[in-house]
């Protein structure tokens, strides 16, 4: 676990007061417990400087060892590191009781030097093992800890990753879709057109759905559809009615959503590379429906030249990327060409 300078610094310091305190207690019970409801000064006193080095010794392991060398694989050195520890730990803890805090309460003979580093036996039992066993407890709860706050910070970053990219999607869509509509205006008032105004009414609402419903995870498929039917008729401006032929079919939940400017890619898709690159008539076709948990979505064009044909460029491949961003695997994307035909089929839940 990494903490911060500030608030992860408090959050540690208060776990790290709570955490000790409740094991120094419980240690302390259960030696009241033990003693038959009894226990002496002495007791006490020795348990609280094993309690010490159980810090010392838990924090140094997790701190120093287990980040220097157990997180980075390095397992030898950790081992070989973590023995010398423990033993070293354990002497120091011995000496400190027996020439520090012994000769305030007790008198007995001390132990020399050479019999306090040399009675292994004596520091595993009396001084290795509550270490081990202090320290046990404590990285347990610090790996839990830890695991529980890399999951929270994996989850944030791939959301705000996910949002960035579709931010980013969505920026690489609408300035597209602002460029065919303005040449397409620019056209007809070059030609003094009636249609001009209403050309422009319709270029409003479309950039008033970009501006604020754009940057939303999701809108009704109705306010979708809206949109839509202000870009095929600006579209449509530019072709006769023999030299277009658009057929819709609507069967719609009005509850059902989508992330935003989904179907009006396809359908800029379908315009761009079908009639726009069709020298004769051209024919769109779309149909949406919805069933109690999915959406479908259908749009087939005609085109001439295949080695012209981009349907699989930047569009579609935003498109699929957006799907999986907001569905992860529970979508349907079909892409399919035959006899001139190109056909883009979407399945996506009813509710986002």
């Amino acid at each position: 676990m990494k903490f911060g300078p500030e608030n992860n610094l408090k959050q540690n310091i208060y776990f790290q007061l709570f955490f000790w305190t409740a094991l120094f207690l419980f240690g302390t019970a259960r030696n009241y417990g033990e003693n038959n409801g009894s226990i002496s000064s002495e007791i006490l006193i020795y348990n609280f400087c094993h309690w010490i080095f159980q810090i010392a010794g838990a924090n140094f392991i997790y701190s120093v060892l287990i980040r220097n060398f157990f997180d980075r694989k390095k397992y030898l050195k950790f081992l070989l590191s973590l023995i010398f520890s423990l033993y070293f730990l354990s002497v120091i803890n011995r000496v400190f009781i027996v020439y520090l805090a012994e000769p305030f309460f007790i008198s007995v003979p001390q132990d020399s030097f050479f019999n306090i580093f040399t009675d292994i036996g004596y520091l595993w039992t009396h001084y290795t093992f509550p270490i081990i066993s202090g320290a046990f407890i404590f990285i347990s709860v610090m790996f839990v800890i830890r695991y529980k706050e890399e999951k929270e910070n994996t989850a944030k970053l791939l959301k705000e990753k996910a949002e960035l990219e579709l931010k980013s999607l969505k920026s690489q869509l609408n300035p597209h879709f602002l460029f065919n509509t303005l040449n397409n205006i620019y056209s007809l008032s070059l030609s003094n057109s009636e249609k001009t105004s209403e050309s422009i009414s319709r270029l409003s609402d479309m950039l008033d759905y970009i501006l604020y419903k754009g940057p939303k995870n999701g809108v009704q498929i109705s306010e979708e559809l809206a949109v839509i039917d202000h870009y095929i008729a600006l579209e449509s401006l530019r072709y006769s009615e023999r030299r277009l032929k658009i057929n819709k079919t609507i069967t719609l939940n009005p509850t059902a959503s989508i992330p935003p400017l989904l179907y009006l890619t396809l359908v800029e898709n379908a315009f761009k590379h079908g009639a726009g690159k069709t020298t004769g008539h051209a024919d769109i076709k779309i149909d949406v429906s919805t069933d109690g948990a999915y959406s479908f979505f259908r749009i087939q064009n005609t085109y001439e030249n295949d080695e012209n044909n981009d349907s699989e460029g930047i569009g579609l491949k935003n498109i699929e990327r957006q799907l999986r961003l907001h569905y992860g695997d529970d979508f349907i994307l079909k892409v399919s060409k035959e006899n001139n035909i190109f056909k883009v089929e979407i399945k996506t839940p009813v509710a986002l």
